[in-house]
C-alpha cells in the first residue's frame, strides 16, 4: 500500500482546489486547501506537508513568490507549479529557483498520482551517527525545514533497509562499533549510486578513510560542527534532481 501523503493545494479558484482535493483524497492521500499564498504560508507554519501544488497566477502573491517565501523556512518541502500558460517568464524564474516542475492545466491526474507515488518512495534523509544527541539535534533541524528524517545510532541494525528507504545518507566516518568506510562499502555493494554525504569531526585522523570513501563515490565530506546552510543546499539539490526526474516521466 502506498504511503499516505499530506498535500497542500493552493489556488484562488476554490472549485479547482475542491475538485483536486477530492481526487487526491480518493487516491488515499490527505489534501488541504488554501486560496492564497499568504493563507498557504500560514497553513505550512501550522502543520507539516509532503508536497505543495500551487497555481502560478494568483492575486496578491503569485506561485513563484510564494515559493520564494516558503523555501526560506522550508527548503526541503517540494513545490510544483500548476498553470494554463505554457510560456511564462515567471515560470522560468521558478524553475531556476528550485521549483520541482510544472503541471499544465487541465491536469493529467494519472501523471500527478504517479508523481505522488515516486514522492512517497525513498524520501528519507538517514543520519547514521552513534552520537544520539547529534542525531536528535540535526534531525529536528531538518524536519523543521521540510525533510523526512531517520536517525540511526547503530548502523549494524539493518544497513540494507536503511539504504533501501533513503534518498540520501549522512554517514559519520568514526562510529563506535564499525568504521564508516565499512558501512559505505556495504551500501555500495547494493546501491552503487545512492547519494552518501560523509560527516566527521576528525579531519586529519580520518583523512585516509575519507579519501577511500570518496573513491567509492561518496558525494562529499562535511566537517563538524556542520554548516547547516551548506548541508541544506546539498540535500535540496539531491531531492530536486530525484523529484524532477519523477515528474518528467510520462
Amino acid at each position: 500500500m502506498n504511503q499516505k501523503l499530506r498535500i497542500l493545494i493552493v489556488d484562488d479558484d476554490q472549485r479547482m482546489t475542491r475538485t483536486l482535493a477530492d481526487i487526491i483524497s480518493l487516491a488515499g492521500h490527505e489534501a488541504v486547501e488554501a486560496w492564497s499564498g499568504q493563507q498557504a504560508l500560514e497553513k505550512v507554519r501550522a502543520q507539516a506537508f509532503d508536497c505543495v501544488l500551487t497555481d502560478v497566477r494568483m492575486p496578491g502573491m503569485d506561485g513563484v513568490e510564494f515559493h520564494r517565501q516558503l523555501r526560506q523556512s522550508q527548503p526541503g518541502l517540494p513545490l510544483v507549479l500548476m498553470t494554463a500558460y505554457a510560456a511564462d517568464e515567471t515560470i522560468r524564474c521558478g524553475l531556476e529557483e528550485g521549483v520541482v516542475g510544472i503541471l499544465d492545466k487541465p491536469l493529467d491526474i494519472t501523471h500527478l498520482l504517479g508523481f505522488f507515488t515516486s514522492l512517497a518512495r525513498n524520501r528519507v534523509i538517514a543520519i547514521v551517527d552513534d552520537d544520539p544527541a547529534f542525531c536528535l539535534t540535526l534531525g529536528d533541524i531538518l524536519r523543521q525545514r521540510g525533510f523526512s528524517v531517520a536517525q540511526i545510532t547503530d548502523p549494524r541494525t539493518n544497513v540494507e533497509l536503511m539504504a533501501a528507504e533513503s534518498q540520501v545518507i549522512l554517514l559519520d566516518m568514526k562510529l563506535n562499533h564499525v568504521g564508516g568506510l565499512e558501512v559505505l562499502k556495504n551500501i555500495r555493494a547494493r546501491y552503487p549510486s545512492l547519494p552518501v554525504l560523509l560527516v566527521t569531526g576528525y579531519r586529519q585522523e580520518m583523512a585516509a578513510s575519507i579519501q577511500a570513501a570518496l573513491e567509492l563515490n561518496a558525494y562529499a565530506c562535511l566537517y563538524k560542527p556542520l554548516e547547516i546552510p551548506n548541508l541544506l543546499e546539498k540535500l535540496s539539490h539531491f531531492q530536486l534532481e530525484r523529484l524532477r526526474s519523477a515528474l518528467e516521466k510520462k
